[in-house]
């Protein structure tokens, strides 16, 4: 299979996608202003091929903040795109879709994938797509746009999660993630006081949040959602650990980017040395993929403006482009099988 990228820093997707011809499966990126035009234009010019799109930034070897991008594959590809509504209430009302989807395309754990771009509640979302995942063994890369619209096959959806499914015809697929952080002392806390619906985070060894973050590492109120991007709090999830940021500060309480639930164990996390988790990436997939026809990526926002503070961004570009033919969108939170992580990177490599 193969994976081509395209996109016009001003917006304009005719111009952008100028000699593609044949695309098998379509990704779009796109700006608040300009997304439901992008949206009908690609229907336009490739009507019946599958695509799903959210808004989002975009990037090969170059990022693209506010203008469009599409990711297309070909040459070897089986894909299916469709949405799965109400995510905030009852997406499974919808799953007849996917499970037809998946039928349709057929392959399993070691040639499909699952790639979704997600409106909102991605933890329901994700539950409810990988409970028909889980038993074919498919795994999902995919992330959250902006502005709460995502669409599929032409057609704009609110409050809903579009999905693709997509099979390599002539090789292997593996997903991958990773984590720039690591444990900081041997803090453990209790999550109590917690909203869910609001993503609120009331205390932790019953004390205050805020507090016990602000006594830990020395910050003040104004700090705290910059700090994030060093120490964000982590969730154990048997061996792995799901990253949660701080999104704002709610009175003596943290809001979070992801759900946190009464009697969670919680850990505080601390910035590693991240050009050289990047290089262990890579040399992994290189391991497993001694060839590569793309690799597929979501990074977070968080990792973006913290890649791009310390003038890593570009580089980053540069060496995941090494890989060969590598592109992906910034979301607002990470997608994993059924984890909903915070200042992470997924992937998914086609041999």
């Amino acid at each position: 299979m193969r994976q081509s990228f395209y996109m016009n820093q001003s917006g304009n997707l005719k111009e952008a996608v100028r000699g593609l011809t044949r695309p098998e499966f379509l990704m779009l990126l796109s700006n608040k202003t300009q997304f439901e035009t992008h949206v009908k234009e690609l229907e336009a010019l490739y009507p019946g091929i599958p695509s799903i799109g959210c808004i989002g930034m975009s990037y090969d070897t170059r990022i693209v903040e506010t203008g469009v991008g599409v990711i297309a594959f070909s040459d070897g590809v089986s894909a299916a795109a469709n949405v799965l509504e109400e995510v905030s209430t009852m997406p499974v009302k919808y799953i007849e879709r996917l499970e037809k989807d998946i039928a349709a395309v057929g392959g399993g754990a070691r040639d499909t994938v699952c790639i979704d771009f997600c409106s909102g509640n991605d933890a329901c979302a994700l539950s409810t797509i990988y409970s028909s995942l889980r038993p074919r063994g498919i795994s999902l890369v995919g992330g959250t746009g902006d502005d709460g619209r995502v669409s599929a096959n032409g057609r704009i959806c609110h409050d809903a999660v579009a999905y693709g499914i997509v099979r390599n015809l002539h090789g292997r697929v593996k997903t991958y993630k990773e984590n720039i952080y690591h444990p900081l002392g041997n803090y453990r806390f209790i999550a109590s006081q917690t909203d869910k619906s609001q993503y609120i985070l009331g205390a932790l060894n019953g004390k205050p949040a805020k507090q016990v973050y602000e006594s830990i590492l020395h910050v003040t109120d104004q700090e705290i959602l910059t700090q994030t991007f060093k120490n964000p709090f982590g969730k154990l999830n048997g061996d792995d650990i799901c990253i949660i940021s701080i999104k704002e500060v709610n009175g003596n309480a943290l809001t979070c980017f992801r759900q946190v639930n009464d009697s969670d164990v919680l850990i505080l996390l601390e910035l590693g040395d991240y050009k050289a988790i990047t290089k262990e990436t890579i040399h992994k997939i290189c391991q497993e993929f001694p060839r590569r026809s793309a690799v597929f990526s979501v990074n977070c926002l968080f990792r973006y403006k913290l890649f791009s503070e310390h003038g890593y961004m570009n580089e980053y570009l540069g060496e995941m482009g090494k890989l060969g033919s590598h592109a992906g969108f910034v979301g607002y939170g990470e997608h994993y099988n059924n984890r909903f992580v915070n200042q992470s990177m997924t992937c998914v490599v086609f041999e």
